[in-house]
């Protein structure tokens, strides 16, 4: 049977973070000459084609450049390394720690409810479709870090929710139930808490807050989590590259 289009891409996309890797480890610089087609389809183990599609990806974010008759050579653009780059897909667990935390995540509230409007049209649900909504802050000792709240479907969490352990990695937890999240769309602004919020959960020390709202995806494309963290200001910073 023929692959889907879907899964022609997700291995092309996935062909392509190996390159962008083997460039990244390799001791490649800046104009330095990538192997040839045939060495990397050996390399690899892939048809030419999906090479071919895969480099094309790195082209166009600038990782490669290619000098027609000459081959294909390392843009400038992968020696700019960036620690924590805001593009990078990881649980709000391991950003944490990655800031040089130790965290714990305290469970404010775990309910079934109907999902939002917009929330079932992140989530690819209908409105009559029910979603967990878990409510946390994550802590670095007595000092609040994040507020988050997440959205999961219902029928992803096959077991009674006041039976599943909430506190650790929401990433961990859907991964055991067979959905694996590989990466995410987002957009972030700076922003205050929620009046509710702060009154709530004694939060007025928290001050300006970046925050960012999330769907999050398995390789397939199948959203999984609909986020909304909140980013203790002067806790956290991000970087990243534009090219």
């Amino acid at each position: 049977m023929a692959k889907s289009a879907k899964s022609n891409k997700t291995m092309a996309i996935e062909l392509r973070d190996k390159l962008a890797e083997f460039i990244a480890n390799g001791n490649f610089k800046a104009g330095d000459k990538l192997p040839t087609e045939a060495a990397l389809t050996a390399k690899y183990g892939v048809s030419r084609t999906a090479l071919r599609e895969a480099l094309k990806l790195l082209e166009q974010n600038g990782t490669i450049y290619v000098h027609h008759g000459k081959g294909r050579f390392v843009g400038g653009i992968a020696e700019l390394k960036v620690e924590r780059p805001i593009t990078l897909f990881e649980s709000v667990t391991a950003l944490t720690r990655g800031n040089g935390y130790d965290p714990t995540n305290k469970v404010l509230s775990i309910a079934e409810q109907h999902a939002p409007e917009h929330i079932a049209a992140a989530l690819k649900i209908s409105a009559d479709d029910r979603v967990l909504r878990l409510e946390r802050i994550r802590m670095h000792r007595d000092d609040v870090l994040m507020y988050c709240v997440d959205y999961v479907p219902r029928h992803l969490i096959t077991d009674k929710i006041y039976d599943v352990e909430w506190s650790g990695s929401l990433m961990d937890l859907l991964e055991t139930y067979g959905h694996k999240a590989t990466m995410s769309s987002a957009t972030a602004a700076a922003v205050l808490l929620p009046d509710d919020v702060i009154a709530a959960n004694n939060l007025e020390e928290f001050g300006p807050a970046f925050r960012i709202v999330e769907t999050v995806y398995t390789a397939a494309g199948e959203p999984i989590v609909y986020a909304e963290d909140y980013h203790r200001g002067d806790a956290f910073e991000f970087s990243f590259v534009r090219s």
